[in-house]
Order: structure tokens, then C-alpha cells, then sequence
């Protein structure tokens, strides 16, 4: 298990927790006062009062909550949200409400969460030609339906 120094910005602010034994994402949750309202199609900054350090080798991906994705419309704005390893400032989640009605974030409510994934650092060089594979340039779709 690898160890991530989390510091907390604000008060009520809590820290990320797996919510199960096998649980890949630790729960990033709302750090603020009063109830905010998502407007239907619209998007909203919630705070999480936290920032954390992220070990180099290695960056947050932030990713839904499938319950409240699914039962509420309410994810990421930018779908996968990415915490360098290198940065510092709070967690802010960007929440958007794909859902036709307005949608509500209570104080503490767990909004997303946030996996720890290796990450292997590359240089790219320019070069005059790629190595061939059986798919080679064949884009979205390029490999059948099933």
C-alpha cells in the first residue's frame, strides 16, 4: 500500500477513504458550508479542502462515483479528471449535471474518487517511420463491432 500525505486547507474538509477491503478509489468528498445547486447541463467548482502528495512515478486520476453518475447524472466535467504528481494546490472537483433537473451537493457529500496509478515518464523523439501492426492506422471503429 502506498502512503499519500494529505493536508487539510479547511475546516470540515475530509480525508480520502477506501470504503472497502478491494475498493480501487478512495471517496473525495464536498468541502463546503451550504447546500450548492447543480443546474441541469450546467457545471460547478466544489472545493474538497484538500491537497495532497502525490509520490513521483505516479498521478491521481479522478473518476465518478457510479451510484451518483448512474442514479443522479451528476460526474467530472472533463470525465477523467489528472493530479500530477508535482502539484500541490487543492482538489477541486468540476462537477457537471448531465441530468434534466437541478441537482443539489450537500456539505461532506462523497462526489468522486480519486485512484493512484503508476505512471511511466516518456520522451518522445521525432522519428522518420513507426514500426507496422496488424491494425496500423485504422482509427475509432478500425476493429469491428464485437
Amino acid at each position: 500500500m502506498i502512503e499519500i500525505r494529505t493536508k487539510k486547507l479547511r475546516p470540515g474538509a475530509v480525508l480520502p477513504k477506501l470504503y472497502s477491503a478491494g475498493a480501487a478509489g478512495a471517496d473525495l468528498c464536498a468541502c463546503i458550508e451550504d447546500t450548492v445547486g447543480i443546474p441541469s447541463g450546467e457545471t460547478v467548482a466544489i472545493p474538497t479542502g484538500l491537497a495532497v502528495e502525490i509520490p513521483e512515478g505516479y498521478a491521481g486520476l479522478i473518476f465518478a462515483r457510479s451510484g451518483l453518475a448512474v442514479s443522479q447524472g451528476i460526474a467530472p466535467a472533463n470525465k477523467v479528471g489528472l493530479i500530477d504528481s508535482d502539484y500541490r494546490g487543492e482538489l477541486i472537483l468540476q462537477l457537471h449535471n448531465h441530468s434534466d433537473t437541478i441537482r443539489t451537493v450537500e456539505p461532506g457529500q462523497r462526489l468522486a474518487q480519486m485512484v493512484i496509478m503508476p505512471v511511466a515518464a516518456a520522451v518522445y523523439v521525432e522519428a522518420e517511420s513507426l514500426s507496422e501492426t496488424e491494425r496500423g492506422s485504422g482509427g475509432f471503429g478500425s476493429t469491428g463491432q464485437f
